[in-house]
């Protein structure tokens, strides 16, 4: 196992890379972000990753969800990526919920982490809620058009920084997509890992009119 992580093994130890196998994280979402996420953390050393997404794949999905290939329409994401997962990693355990949110979190799993990579408010209302009952860490990511959103949710609450409501998202550039997991996933694995992180601070990330990328952070009121 430490040759397959042979070069995380450099950056932090044998007893750290082991101790990821005894980590549990939830992916909420598996489309766009969560493929994302799935590539970038399931060949990590995470012992275990709960799926969550009852969609199926579309032929406009597959432009920006990394996952998934033109025959894959019809197949549910959660799947598919839980397949992806383990193939890459054999270290690893990746179990699929094709299920909503809602009916995943009244099952009572135990995880170390939520990583939120769905597309609405108000799944993103629900994870935080059911993370503040049970006293839960979540990481929060949203993207559209050239822009992108992330954060790392324990004292502050969701639903007092962002008003809920049925916003219906611009379109999106692909490489957005992966740049905003790459930052969830980062932060997830340092803090697995047993890493720093900052918490309750929002990253805005845009591009400006002259193509530069702007990053903004705004400190969270903690409830």
């Amino acid at each position: 196992m430490l040759k397959y992580f042979h070069r995380q093994v450099q950056l932090w130890g044998e007893d750290t890379q082991k101790s990821l196998q005894n980590k549990k994280v939830a992916i909420i979402g598996c489309g766009g972000l969560g493929s994302s996420l799935a590539y970038a953390l399931g060949a990590s050393g995470i012992g275990e990753f709960h799926l969550v997404d009852f969609d199926e794949v579309s032929v406009h999905n597959i432009h920006r969800q990394i996952a998934f290939k033109v025959g894959d329409e019809g197949k549910n994401k959660a799947e598919i990526n839980a397949k992806n997962i383990e193939d890459r990693c054999p270290y690893t355990k990746a179990i699929a919920y094709d299920m909503d949110f809602k009916t995943w979190s009244e099952k009572g799993i135990e995880v170390d982490l939520i990583i939120d990579a769905t597309d609405n408010l108000f799944t993103r209302a629900e994870i935080n809620t059911y993370a503040k009952s049970i006293n839960a860490k979540w990481i929060y990511g949203s993207v559209e058009a050239f822009h992108g959103q992330v954060c790392f949710f324990d004292q502050s609450s969701f639903e007092d920084v962002f008003k809920i409501s049925a916003k219906t998202p611009a379109g999106i550039a692909a490489p957005i997509v992966m740049h905003i997991a790459s930052l969830q996933a980062n932060l997830a694995l340092r803090y697995l890992a047993g890493y720093s992180v900052v918490k309750d601070k929002l990253y805005y990330l845009y591009f400006n009119d002259d193509g530069e990328l702007v990053t903004q952070k705004f400190n969270l009121p903690k409830v």
